[in-house]
């Protein structure tokens, strides 16, 4: 059995953190912007796990994924 090895996951990781960056600056309609800034903020602390920084990785998926992009999701639909 295979596994993933962690130089490609981490690899997997930073072009999915730079192309979820890009897309959600680069998107013209707002929410789906803030749904990719969203999945950012998720993938982002999971990058924070991989550095062993819990306590960062736990903060950014709660108040950058969480918190953060339900104020924005209420912000645009507004």
């Amino acid at each position: 059995m295979n596994t993933i090895s962690p130089l490609v996951f981490d690899g997997l990781l930073l072009v999915s953190i730079v192309s979820l960056a890009w897309a959600s600056l680069a998107t013209r309609d707002e929410r789906v912007s803030v749904i990719l800034f969203m999945a950012f903020g998720l993938v982002l602390a999971v990058a924070w796990a991989r550095l062993m920084a819990p306590d960062v990785a736990l903060a950014e998926a709660a108040i950058g994924a969480g918190l953060s992009g339900a104020l924005l999701l209420a912000a645009v639909h507004k």
